[in-house]
């Protein structure tokens, strides 16, 4: 067996809990000072102060690590991104800056569809590649576990290319890869005015593949104005829990009032993502249930749209989750340093609330909530060093990236 002792953590942030943490939970965050951290093949053992864990573990059969006075907290959760897709979008992102609407530039032929050729054209080979780069990034963020979509090829063969080189990835590299399809991502042209027949066409053709070859975990779908309305999406979201997948839901990204989030607690949706439009009814309806609301703010950001209203679903008992959105168009980018800063100074959230956002129920929005998340024991042992002795300083040094190690499964990657 190895055994590996982390001591003298200037803050060991544990984030400590099972289950989602909702409302006023998410500013428990656990912090024992001059924490320690005993982990036994790749997994939690023991958690204390160093003072009670120096009494406990026997130094001669463990490798010692100092974190010399440094923070160590949970590995970062990306619950939700599309980090593989082909072709950019740069073009489009200047004609934002010039005034031009999302749905604008969609109706023009940009936004989601515009990246469907070159995404078709890409081998699982080009997505392996691409996708590696990507997610070595993210590890040097402190992201250990992160949500991958598919939904840029909208056809069978590129939306299983993408899924397969996803689990290549998984397989391969030290981030966890937790698979969503996401077939109905848009509706294109030749589809328009038939959109339930698409929908049937992804549950027939498509997703029973997916299901043969265990290629994803989830499905989700963009429920919107101009893409799939409230009926729709309901149906195809019960008829692909009765293929066996757990849910997710984009909603009230951009139409107020729309329905989304409420569609997606009636479901049992894990998460329903984005909510810069939720309505009142919606919050409350995810305070009641479990649903996470996972909220965006990069893509908020990039697009110069108002933030999702993370102090109102806080105050009103939500769970909330945070990712990046990595995709091609709307935000490409996964700065955790610049998502932190904006949840702290933007969207009024203390920084446990954001850590918590980004551990504990970042794992529950991806199914993970009793394997990852916190410094539990049991639990699987990825874990982030910060140079600096307290997670206040992740908001402070504003922007900048001050992940200094990364350990997952009790092996440092970084």
């Amino acid at each position: 067996m190895k055994r590996t002792y982390i001591r003298r953590a200037a803050e060991l942030v544990t984030c400590s809990g099972d289950k989602a943490k909702h409302g006023s939970e998410m500013k428990e965050v656990g912090i024992i000072k001059n924490g320690a951290v005993l982990i036994e093949d790749g997994h939690i053992a023991l958690v204390g102060s160093t003072e009670e864990l120096d009494k406990k573990v026997d130094f001669q059969t463990a490798e010692l690590i100092d974190a010399g006075g440094q923070a160590v907290l949970p590995g970062f959760v990306d619950s939700h991104t599309h980090f593989l897709f082909g072709g950019y979008r740069a073009d489009e992102f200047g004609w934002r800056l010039q005034g031009e609407s999302y749905l604008s530039i969609m109706e023009k032929g940009g936004g989601i569809n515009a990246t469907v050729t070159p995404t078709r054209a890409a081998s699982v080979e080009d997505f392996v590649a691409v996708g590696k780069e990507r997610l070595d990034t993210m590890l040097r963020f402190g992201v250990t576990t992160v949500e991958g979509k598919s939904g840029y090829g909208m056809d069978k063969d590129t939306e299983l290319r993408m899924l397969r080189a996803m689990k290549v990835l998984d397989e391969s590299h030290p981030v966890d890869v937790v698979r969503t399809f996401l077939g109905p991502h848009s509706v294109l042209p030749e589809w328009k005015g038939k959109e339930r027949e698409f929908l049937r066409y992804m549950l027939t053709e498509v997703m029973p593949e997916v299901k043969k070859e265990d290629l994803a975990e989830f499905a989700d779908i963009f429920t919107e104005t101009g893409v799939f309305n409230i009926e729709d999406s309901t149906w195809y979201l019960q008829e692909a829990k009765k293929l066996g997948f757990r849910l997710k839901v984009h909603a009230d990204e951009i139409a107020p009032d729309f329905g989304g989030a409420e569609m997606a607690v009636g479901c049992g949706a894990h998460s329903a993502d984005h909510l810069l439009k939720a309505s009142d009814e919606g919050i409350r309806r995810l305070a009641e249930g479990n649903t996470i609301a996972t909220l965006l703010p990069l893509t908020a950001f990039c697009l110069k749209e108002p933030y999702a209203p993370a102090r109102k679903l806080i105050d009103a008992g939500c769970a909330v989750a945070l990712a990046s959105d990595l995709n091609p168009g709307s935000c490409f980018s996964n700065s955790i340093p610049l998502l932190i800063a904006l949840g702290c100074i933007y969207m009024n959230m203390r920084i446990e609330e954001v850590v918590t956002a980004l551990t504990l129920n970042g794992a529950a929005a991806v199914g993970r909530e009793k394997e990852i998340g916190s410094i539990d024991p049991g639990k699987q042992a990825d874990l982030i060093f910060l140079h600096y002795p307290s997670i206040q300083f992740l908001p402070y040094r504003t922007g900048v990236n001050i992940v200094s190690r990364v350990m997952k499964r009790g092996e440092f990657v970084i």
